[in-house]
């Protein structure tokens, strides 16, 4: 490697610089979707892309700069303020003067305060700068409404860590950016737990591999073995480390299960923290815990459900780190709940009559007379609304085999 190239992260070494080489998103910029087709005709809307850490939104930015005409000016939101807006904003009235089309693109857009935003509006609508914005944070929350109603909101999805494997090898082997030179030995597993640690972000990943191959002494002409005990160092959760794929992520979610359902708040956190801390995807446990407000304690108290759809919704747009205690709020909820099987035991027995049964047919006085011949074949006929009995009314409205069965 040269020494220009080693002064340089090895995420933006490794930075894709064309479509055909970036991995991901798929369904946003894969074969015969719009977004490819105006970023290679070269005829783009303002844009926003949203997205987790190391999803690629950045790399989407450059890939555009590469292909594109027009002037691609590039500003951090972090670093940046009105005074740079302005000097962009010269230098884009100057090039639509000259038949020039000018591309800003900002980093962050959701940090920056709504003065700022604004600022931007009338260049954008007046066509005198094609906006691309790249944000973690949900637009709809951050990005004033006037803007984001002129942009066209892309979402990119975390990365798979198959995604995230063969971005590693590549930089492994590829010995002009990556690391081919470096005598790297690397085994699949290991490859495997950086893709799992570093949850979908593949910026993490390239800043752990470029971590290790920096361990090895100077001037070192042996080849460099990286261990898996080196990987749990280096992500600094050496105690936490375990594989989503197999015993060890399912016995502690089950714990966790558990733990909610015998009421014990504590034990419900630790096991929380052991996944999360470990780099578990937080919608997966959000999830779960979707799914054990209505198994486990359902109508006992219904706003369990109302509190673990709210955490999922949370997580979703706010993400790791902040989301922890997000969690944390459901778990404590849910284990403190009053406990009730009633609907999950009600439903299995449903499922089973309804597989012995099949088809049984929906009782006469219960289906909607909609035409003549249905009136006449008796459709609806005795059927009691049930206002006007108070709803107290004696009715069947089970199929007649299945009469006066109890499932709750």
């Amino acid at each position: 490697m040269s020494n220009t190239s080693l002064n340089t992260p090895l995420a933006d070494r490794m930075r894709p610089d064309s479509l055909k080489n970036f991995l991901g998103q798929k369904e946003i910029v894969g074969d015969n979707t719009l977004l490819r087709a105006v970023i290679e005709s070269d005829q783009l809307p303002s844009l926003i892309f949203w997205g987790p850490p190391g999803s690629g939104k950045t790399t989407l930015a450059f890939i555009i700069a590469k292909k594109t005409k027009s002037e691609f000016e590039k500003i951090s939101a972090v670093s940046s303020g009105l005074k740079d807006l302005r000097n962009i904003f010269k230098k884009a009235e100057k090039n639509k003067k000259e038949g020039k089309q000018t591309i800003l693109f900002v980093d962050e857009i959701h940090r920056w305060r709504k003065n700022q935003q604004d600022a931007l509006l009338p260049y954008v609508e007046q066509g005198y700068v094609i906006l691309i914005g790249t944000t973690t944070e949900n637009p709809s929350f951050e990005i004033t409404s006037a803007l984001l109603s002129r942009c066209r909101v892309f979402v990119l999805k975390s990365l798979t860590e198959k995604q995230i494997c063969k971005i590693i090898k590549n930089a492994v082997k590829d010995k002009k950016k990556g690391l081919g030179e470096s005598k790297i030995e690397i085994t699949d597993k290991i490859v495997e737990s950086i893709a799992q640690m570093s949850n979908g972000d593949a910026r993490t990943a390239l800043n752990v591999l470029e971590y290790l191959a920096f361990s090895r002494p100077k001037n070192s002409k042996k080849s460099l073995k990286i261990t898996i005990e080196d990987v749990r160092q280096a992500f600094q959760k050496s105690h936490l480390f375990y594989d989503k794929n197999g015993d060890e992520h399912y016995n502690i979610i089950s714990a966790l299960h558990k733990s909610m359902r015998g009421s014990d708040a504590n034990a419900a956190l630790y096991w929380l923290a052991r996944m999360v801390e470990a780099g578990e995807n937080p919608l997966y446990i959000a999830r779960r815990l979707v799914r054990f407000a209505s198994e486990d304690i359902g109508l006992a108290n219904s706003r369990a459900l109302e509190q673990t759809v709210s955490a999922y919704q949370a997580c979703h747009f706010i993400g790791l780190p902040e989301c922890n205690v997000i969690l944390a709020q459901a778990v404590v909820y849910l284990a403190k709940c009053k406990k009730s099987n009633a609907l999950y035991s009600a439903y299995t027995k449903v499922a089973k009559d309804v597989a012995k049964y099949g088809n049984l047919p929906v009782p006469l006085h219960l289906r909607n007379a909609s035409s003549k011949l249905m009136e006449d074949m008796g459709y609806g006929k005795d059927y009691q609304y049930s206002p006007d009995h108070d709803y107290k009314e004696k009715q069947n409205y089970l199929p007649d085999k299945l009469k006066n069965r109890k499932y709750l």
